[in-house]
């Protein structure tokens, strides 16, 4: 388990997140709720770290919703937790959701 994997446990116990409006928007537009945004943190795995993001460090997760894969970029800020976007991932762009193609 990550470093990054045991935060979230740490921050989702303690109701530390802030879901930006951003990610309000698209939340809406998927139909996602806070629930499966919860369960997406909780059972998701992280496929990407970016360590030097600023103000905070973060990372994109993969998770499914009824067998629908979903993008998280999640920001770990000193105290909380700030979910940036959720996305549905496409297979043009990602292999298997995990990796990303390389371009041509």
């Amino acid at each position: 388990m990550s470093k990054y994997s045991v935060r979230i446990v740490q921050l989702l116990s303690d109701d530390s997140f802030i879901i930006s409006m951003h990610a309000r928007v698209r939340m809406f537009e998927r139909n996602v709720s806070t629930d499966d945004l919860v369960i997406l943190l909780k059972n998701g795995e992280i496929i990407e770290e970016y360590s030097d993001d600023q103000p905070c460090p973060s990372v994109l997760m993969l998770g499914y919703i009824n067998n629908q894969p979903y993008h998280l970029v999640v920001g770990f800020c000193e105290d909380h937790l700030r979910i940036i976007t959720v996305y549905v991932p496409d297979e043009y762009h990602w292999i298997e959701y995990k990796i990303r193609r390389k371009s041509e």
